[in-house]
């Protein structure tokens, strides 16, 4: 019997707690299906926590852990770390941050859905919880690009998008695929991947496959109601989100300019400073996505096995 072999795609930077208890429950998905050989990549946008020093005190003979040199962001850090473990040519691959942590049957549910599936499918992608056991708002996956889907009552919910909080993928889906935009940075990386490959091929929600996201903060990626440190960083959002939704058609393009114009709304209604700035980063993003046409990279076949 093939013993399938399994990357976890671990993007890493400055969060060293998180990923050391990410690395743990990885560990324990390892254990608990034990049919399974799992690698556990530390993919590191060169953190300076101490996160390389203890990557190489780190007792675990399935850990390779790479730096990219430079912080490359979500987006091209898993672009990066997905072309590096490719050439290993592994038959999955399961992307997540470094604040996931998978309960230890999450593995195995995966697997357990690629078999009840027959393997026809592109991607795959767990049930996201907060640490209180919530269902998490900001993982939701997308019935159609503009929907959630409604519940997770069904072993296997038709998805079209999702994020990279535990993603499944098949060896020959990213052979077929590629890799994620690096130049995304950050925000919409996940969303166009897996739209990318829902476009041609079904994809699921896998509830019975479960993982906490410990993310630092659950708002909903809206300028007009976040914190101002994170505001410059919503350029990559409204810029990205063009990309993804223009794909869409008239009905994206639409989407787009409503979801927009209610964001500039919320921030001209909502008591707070800078508004024009704000409203400025909305629009100069919406400007910059019309005119980014960022290539979708390919896996070289020599880069594969």
């Amino acid at each position: 019997m093939h013993t399938p072999r399994i990357a976890a795609v671990v993007v890493t930077y400055n969060r060293l707690p998180l990923l050391r208890r990410c690395l743990a429950a990885l560990a324990a998905c390892r254990a608990a299906c034990p049919g399974a050989a799992l690698d556990l990549w530390v993919i590191d946008n060169a953190s300076t926590d101490g996160t390389g020093a203890a990557m190489a005190a780190w007792a675990d003979p399935g850990l390779v852990y790479r730096s990219t040199g430079r912080n490359l962001g979500g987006a091209g850090g898993f672009a990066w770390g997905l072309r590096a473990a490719a050439a290993r040519g592994y038959d999955f691959y399961w992307l997540m941050d470094d604040d996931t942590l998978p309960e230890p049957g999450a593995l195995a549910a995966l697997l357990a859905a690629d078999r009840a599936l027959g393997g026809g499918y592109g991607w795959l992608s767990s049930r996201a919880l907060t640490p209180e056991g919530a269902d998490q708002p900001m993982n939701r996956q997308r019935a159609t690009p503009y929907r959630d889907i409604p519940g997770y009552d069904a072993p296997h919910i038709p998805s079209v998008m999702a994020s990279f909080v535990s993603l499944f993928l098949p060896g020959a889906v990213v052979r077929a695929f590629g890799l994620p935009v690096a130049e995304f940075f950050i925000w919409s990386d996940d969303w166009e991947y897996t739209r990318r490959i829902s476009r041609a091929r079904p994809c699921y929600t896998v509830p019975a496959s479960r993982v906490v996201h410990a993310m630092q903060r659950a708002t909903p990626c809206n300028i007009a109601l976040d914190t101002p440190d994170r505001w410059e960083r919503y350029r990559y959002f409204y810029r990205n989100d063009v990309v993804l939704y223009r794909r869409e058609g008239l009905r994206g393009w639409l989407w787009l300019l409503a979801k927009d114009a209610w964001h500039s709304l919320q921030v001209l209604l909502r008591p707070g400073p800078r508004k024009g700035y704000r409203l400025g980063i909305i629009w100069g993003g919406f400007a910059a996505g019309v005119r980014f046409r960022p290539a979708l990279p390919a896996l070289d076949p020599q880069e594969t096995p």
